[in-house]
């Protein structure tokens, strides 16, 4: 089940980087996508265009945030995640519920990777920007595992 988080406004980079180490907190949050309007190369000294710390991994913020998708495990988390967002965005926002994150891999994944499509981890399936260089793929952070006890 997927999540889709949309701000009433463009979220800068500071409340991004609150937000997703906020989300990041909810057990049952499988993975997170930041979506937006691209932002100018670092070259041209955009504020927002800087390293955030998500989970102590520093990310390259490349999109001015409009929406934040979730891949979630069960619905318990939606109101953990209601919280989360009330708590970081004053100005307003919507929930919904559907399916935003695709779990199958797509053509244009095939003509992005080629030969290698069947090496890229299932975390990027369904995430690949057509118009991204190869340096501006998304960025995997990798949960802790809960010990078993």
């Amino acid at each position: 089940m997927d999540i889709e988080i949309f701000p009433h406004r463009l979220l800068g980079a500071d409340t991004t980087e609150k937000l997703l180490n906020d989300l990041e907190e909810i057990g049952s949050i499988k993975r997170m996508v930041i979506q937006g309007q691209r932002l100018p190369p670092a070259e041209e000294g955009h504020p927002d265009r800087r390293v955030i710390k998500i989970r102590g991994q520093e990310v390259e913020l490349q999109v001015k945030t409009g929406r934040v998708l979730l891949e979630i495990e069960d619905e318990s988390a939606i109101d953990d995640i209601k919280k989360v967002c009330e708590d970081n965005l004053p100005f307003g926002f919507e929930v919904h519920i559907g399916k935003f994150i695709r779990t199958q891999k797509t053509v244009t994944d095939e003509l992005k990777y080629g030969e290698l499509l069947d090496e890229i981890p299932d975390e990027l399936v369904g995430l690949t920007d057509p118009n991204a260089r190869l340096s501006e793929r998304a960025t995997i952070i990798k949960k802790k595992k809960k010990r078993e006890q």
